[in-house]
C-alpha cells in the first residue's frame, strides 16, 4: 500500500548510505573525549600561567614593599634625630633666656636703688 511515494518498509539503499555518511559526520566519543582532554589540557595551562603571572606580580610588589619598608625607616631614624636635636636646641634656648632674665632681675633692683 501506497499513499503518494511514501514506502513502508525497509529504507532504500540511497536513504542507509546517507544516513552512515551523518553518522559520519558526528565526533565519536573517542573524538569527544580527546577534544575534552585538550580542552582541559589548555585550561590547566591556562591557569598554571595565570598563576605565574600573579607570583610574578605579587614578588613585584614585595620587593617594592620592602624597598618602602627600608626607606621607612631610615627616614624614622632621621625625624628621630632631627626631634632629639630640635629638643637639644631648644633646652640651649631656654638656658641662654633664662639667664638673660636672671641678669636682668639682678641689674633691676640695684637700677632702683
Amino acid at each position: 500500500m501506497c499513499i503518494g511515494s511514501l514506502t513502508y518498509g525497509p529504507l532504500s539503499s540511497s536513504s542507509s548510505s546517507s544516513s552512515s555518511s551523518l553518522r559520519r559526520s558526528w565526533p565519536s566519543r573517542r573524538h569527544l573525549r580527546l577534544g575534552l582532554l585538550k580542552r582541559k589540557l589548555n585550561e590547566a595551562k591556562q591557569r598554571k600561567l595565570q598563576r605565574e603571572e600573579f607570583e610574578l606580580k605579587n614578588l613585584k610588589l614585595y620587593m617594592e614593599n620592602q624597598t618602602i619598608i627600608e626607606e621607612n625607616e631610615k627616614l624614622r631614624k632621621k625625624a628621630m634625630l632631627l626631634h632629639k636635636e630640635n629638643q637639644a636646641l631648644f633646652s640651649q634656648l631656654q638656658k641662654k633666656l633664662s639667664e638673660k632674665s636672671w641678669q636682668q632681675q639682678k641689674q633691676s633692683p640695684a637700677d632702683t636703688v
